[in-house]
C-alpha cells in the first residue's frame, strides 16, 4: 500500500509530527535533559514507523517535500536579520578569535572525516556528512547541505547527515558539561572568577525587544518574503561563479544587507521579535519535514563506519576545545564556558 501525500498534506503531517514530538518530549525526561529538539523526537518516531512499513513490506509513504525549501529559506533568511554589524562589533576581539577558531575547527573536522572515511574504505563524502556539517552545523545545516552531497553522489545523504547531527547533539550534551566542569575546577580553581571581562556584555533581548503587534507581523512577513526573493537572485549570481552554495546563503546575505543598510539610514522599522518568531516556526516545520525523509535502511551497511567516524569527531572536538579554544579565548571562566559549547 502506498500513501501519496501532496505538499499540503505532507506539511500538515509535519505539524502532526511536531505535536507528537512535543508530547513525547514532555513525558520522557531524558529527552529534556539532553535538549533534543521536538522535530527530531517526532521525526525519529515517524521514521521508525516508516521503517516498519518498509521491512514488513506492508506500506510506504510518498511525500511531496516542495514546501521544505520554502521553510528552510525563511529560517536562514531570518538569521541574516540578526547580523547587524554594530551589534557584532560589541562582541569585541573575542568574537573575531572565536570565528577564526571555528573556521580552523571546521577545516580540521572535514579533513579528519575524509581521511577517516578513506581509511575505512567508504565514500569520502561520508566523512563530510559526519564532519563539520552535522557536528558543528547541527540538523539545520545538515538538511541544507545533504542535497549538495547527494548531487555529488552520496546515496542516503539526508539520512547520514541528519543521523550524524542527532549523534552530535547527544554527544555534545554529554561532553559539554564535563569539559566545562573540568576546565573550571582544574584550571580556574584558585582564581577569582569574573564574568565580565573586557568584552562588553550585550543584552540581545533589549536589542531586539519590540512590542508584538499584528502590524509588526504583517511588515515582518512582507520584509521576509522580499528578502527571500532577493536571496534567490543572489544565489543565482553566486551559482555563476562555478562554486556550489546552498540556497540558504543567498537568503542570509540578502537579509543581512537589508538590516545593515537600514542601520545606516533608518528608513523603516525592523521588527526583530516578529522576524525571530517567523524564523523559529519555519525552522520547526523545516526540520520536521527533513527528519520525515530519513530512510534508515539506506545506511544499514554504513552503521559501523559512521560510528567510528563520529566517535573520532567527538575526540577531536574535545581535544581541540581543551587545548586550543580554552587557551586562545583567555584561559579564564568565560573561556571555559565558551569551550564547553564549542
Amino acid at each position: 500500500m502506498v500513501f501519496e501525500l501532496d505538499m499540503f498534506l505532507t506539511t500538515a503531517l509535519a505539524v502532526i509530527v511536531l505535536i507528537l514530538g512535543s508530547k513525547i518530549k514532555e513525558r520522557v525526561q531524558i529527552l529534556q535533559r539532553f535538549s533534543i529538539p521536538t522535530p527530531v523526537v517526532g521525526g525519529i518516531f515517524f521514521t521508525i514507523i516508516v521503517l516498519i512499513g518498509y521491512v514488513t513490506q506492508t506500506f510506504t509513504v510518498d511525500m511531496n517535500m516542495t514546501l521544505s525549501d520554502f521553510f528552510m529559506l525563511m529560517f536562514y533568511t531570518s538569521i541574516g536579520f540578526t547580523a547587524s554589524i554594530p551589534i557584532l562589533k560589541k562582541g569585541g576581539i573575542d568574537t573575531i578569535k572565536f570565528l577564526i577558531l571555528s573556521a580552523i575547527m571546521v577545516t580540521l573536522q572535514n579533513a579528519a572525516g575524509i581521511i577517516g572515511a578513506k581509511a575505512l574504505g567508504v565514500n569520502p563524502l561520508v566523512g563530510l556528512a559526519t564532519g563539520s556539517i552535522p557536528m558543528t552545523g547541527g540538523h539545520g545545516t545538515s538538511a541544507v547541505f545533504a542535497p549538495v552531497l547527494a548531487e555529488l553522489g552520496l546515496v542516503g545523504a539526508d539520512t547520514i547527515a541528519l543521523a550524524a547531527a542527532t549523534f552530535g547533539l547527544v554527544s555534545g550534551a554529554l561532553l559539554g558539561g564535563p569539559v566545562g566542569t573540568f576546565l573550571i575546577e582544574r584550571r580556574v580553581k584558585n582564581r577569582k572568577i569574573e564574568t565580565t571581562s573586557q568584552t562588553e556584555i550585550i543584552d540581545f533581548e533589549d536589542q531586539f525587544k519590540n512590542e508584538i503587534s499584528v502590524k509588526g507581523y504583517e511588515e515582518s512577513m512582507f520584509l521576509m518574503l522580499i528578502a527571500m526573493a532577493l536571496g534567490t537572485i543572489i544565489s543565482k549570481i553566486l551559482g555563476k561563479t562555478g562554486l556550489t552554495f546552498p540556497a540558504s546563503v543567498g537568503g542570509m546575505l540578502a537579509s543581512a544587507l537589508i538590516v545593515n543598510l537600514n542601520d545606516k539610514n533608518n528608513r523603516f522599522r525592523i521588527h526583530h521579535t516578529e522576524l525571530d518568531m517567523l524564523g523559529n516556526v519555519s525552522l520547526l516545520i523545516f526540520l520536521a519535514l527533513s527528519m520525515m525523509k530519513l530512510k534508515l535502511w539506506e545506511i544499514a551497511d554504513l552503521a559501523g563506519p559512521m560510528l567510528i567516524l563520529l566517535f573520532m569527531q567527538v575526540i577531536i572536538m574535545a581535544i581541540f576545545g581543551i587545548f586550543i579554544t580554552y587557551k586562545v579565548m583567555g584561559s579564564d571562566y568565560e573561556a571555559a564556558i565558551t569551550t564547553s559549547g564549542h
